[in-house]
C-alpha cells in the first residue's frame, strides 16, 4: 500500500509504487558538505556587492529607479534561464551545469568590478544579466543532494544547503565593508569575484556527478518536463504556488521593515542591519542543526503547516508592534517559520519530481520564488506608501496564511493519490 506521503510523478501518470531509494548512498555526506560550500562562497560573493549597490550605481550618475531596474534584469533572466539550466542538468548532469553556472557567475563579477573601475553604467548591467542568466547553481545543488538522499536526510541535507545561503549572506556584507574601507570602493566586486573563481576551482575538484546514469546506452534521458506539463499536475501547481507565497511573505519584510522601524522607533540603517543578522543567525541554527532531527520526528507537511503558523503570528505580531519586545518576539516567529518551511519545500518538490525530471521541476521551483522576490517589494512599497506601515506585513500574513491551505490541499492530493494506488492494484 502506497503511504499518504509519497508523492505522483511529476508527468502526472498514476503514483508508482514505492522504490529503494539512495538513502545509504555513500556519496551523501560529500555532496551536502561541498554542496555547503558551494553555495556559501557563491553567496559571500552576492552579499558583498548586492548591499552596496546603490552606491556603485549612484556614482555612475543612476538613480533610485535605476538600481531597481538594475535588479529586475537579474531576477528577469533568472527567472527564464533557472527552469533550462534545470532540464539541462537533468540530462548532461548536474557536476557540468554546477560548474557552468558558477563560471559564468565569476565572469559576472570581474564585469562587476571592471565596470567600478571605469565607472561604466552600462557594464553593470552586462554583469548583473550574465549572473542572473547563470544563476541555475542554485537549483543543480538542490537537485544533486535529492540525487543521493532521501526522507529526513534529504531534508537535513537542504537545511544545510540554506544554512550556507544564510552564512553567505551574513558574512558577505562584512567582509565588502572592510574591503571598501581598506582598498576602495572597485575592491568589494574584485574581492567577490576571486571568491567565484575559488569556487569554480574547488567545484571542479571535489564535486562528484550525482545524476544517476540510464541503463540505455544513450544515458539519462531528456527532461519533458515544461510549464505546460506542470501546469496540468496538481500537486506540482501546488508546490510552485508554495514556493511563491512563501518568498512574497519572506520579500515583504526585507523591503518594509527598514520604513516601518524608522518611522515607529527612529531605527536608523544599524539597528536594522543588527535585526537583520539575528534573524539571519535564528534561520542558520534551525536549518543548519535543527530541521534533521524535526523532519526525522514529524512528516514534511506537518511541519511546513507549522511553520506556516508561526510566520502569520509572527508577521501579524510585527504589523501590531508598538515597542520593540513586541517587535522582536514577531521577527523571532517568523525567523523559526521560514527556517523550517524553506529547506522543507525544496525536499518536497525534489519528491514530487521524480528522477528524471527533480532539476527541471526544481528549476521551475526556483522561479516561482524569483517571480514572488520581483512582485513582493512592488506590492509591499505601494501598500507602504498608500496604506499604513504595517500593511505590508498583513499582507505576509495572509500569504502566510495561504500556504498554510495549500500544505492542507498538497497533503489532500497526496492522500488521494494513495487511495488510487490501491485501487488500482485491487483490480489488478
Amino acid at each position: 500500500m502506497a503511504h499518504p506521503d509519497d508523492p505522483s510523478q511529476a508527468d502526472g501518470a498514476s503514483p508508482a509504487a514505492p522504490r529503494p531509494g539512495p538513502v545509504d548512498d555513500p556519496r551523501a555526506g560529500r555532496v551536502v558538505a561541498i554542496v555547503f560550500v558551494t553555495v556559501f562562497l557563491d553567496l559571500i560573493g552576492f552579499g558583498i556587492v548586492i548591499p552596496l549597490m546603490p552606491f556603485y550605481v549612484e556614482s555612475m550618475g543612476g538613480s533610485g529607479f535605476t538600481v531597481g531596474v538594475l535588479l529586475a534584469c537579474f531576477a528577469g533572466t533568472q527567472f527564464f534561464a533557472t527552469p533550462i539550466l534545470g532540464r539541462l542538468s537533468d540530462r548532461v548532469g548536474r557536476r557540468k551545469v554546477i560548474l557552468i553556472s558558477l563560471f559564468g557567475n565569476a565572469l559576472s563579477m570581474v564585469l562587476f568590478a571592471l565596470a567600478t573601475k571605469v565607472n561604466f553604467l552600462p557594464l553593470l548591467f552586462a554583469s548583473r544579466i550574465l549572473a542572473g542568466a547563470t544563476a541555475g547553481n542554485l537549483s543543480a545543488c538542490q537537485a544533486a543532494i535529492a540525487d543521493v538522499t532521501e526522507g529526513a536526510s534529504r531534508a537535513k541535507g537542504m537545511g544545510r544547503l540554506g544554512a550556507g545561503i544564510g552564512l553567505g549572506i551574513m558574512v558577505g556584507p562584512f567582509i565588502g565593508a572592510v574591503l571598501s574601507a581598506r582598498f576602495g570602493a572597485w575592491a568589494p566586486p574584485l574581492g567577490a569575484a576571486a571568491l567565484a573563481f575559488a569556487d569554480v576551482v574547488a567545484a571542479f575538484f571535489v564535486m562528484p556527478e550525482t545524476r544517476m546514469r540510464s541503463a540505455t546506452p544513450d544515458g539519462p534521458k531528456e527532461s519533458k518536463v515544461s510549464l505546460l506539463t506542470v501546469a496540468r499536475n496538481p500537486a506540482l501547481v501546488i508546490v510552485l504556488l508554495l514556493f511563491f507565497f512563501t518568498f512574497l511573505y519572506m520579500t515583504n519584510l526585507q523591503v518594509a521593515l527598514a520604513f516601518m522601524t524608522q518611522r515607529r522607533f527612529f531605527w536608523t540603517q544599524d539597528e536594522v542591519g543588527y535585526v537583520f543578522f539575528g534573524m539571519g543567525l535564528l534561520m542558520l541554527v534551525v536549518q543548519g542543526g535543527l530541521i534533521g532531527p524535526i523532519a526525522k520526528r514529524f512528516r514534511e507537511l506537518h511541519v511546513v503547516l507549522a511553520g506556516a503558523v508561526s510566520s502569520a503570528a509572527g508577521l501579524a505580531t510585527i504589523a501590531a508592534a508598538t515597542t520593540v519586545p513586541i517587535l522582536v518576539v514577531g521577527l523571532v516567529g517568523l525567523g523559526l517559520g521560514l527556517g523550517v518551511t524553506q529547506p522543507l519545500l525544496s525536499s518536497i518538490a525534489a519528491q514530487y519530481a521524480g528522477d528524471d525530471n527533480r532539476g527541471a521541476v526544481l528549476g521551475y521551483a526556483q522561479s516561482s520564488g524569483g517571480l514572488a522576490r520581483t512582485l513582493g517589494p512592488l506590492l509591499a512599497g505601494a501598500l507602504y506608501s498608500d496604506a499604513h506601515t504595517g500593511w505590508p506585513f498583513i499582507s505576509g500574513a495572509v500569504a502566510a496564511t495561504i500556504v498554510f491551505f495549500l500544505a492542507i490541499a498538497l497533503m489532500r492530493t497526496r492522500a488521494e493519490a494513495a487511495v488510487g494506488a490501491v485501487e488500482q492494484t485491487s483490480i489488478r
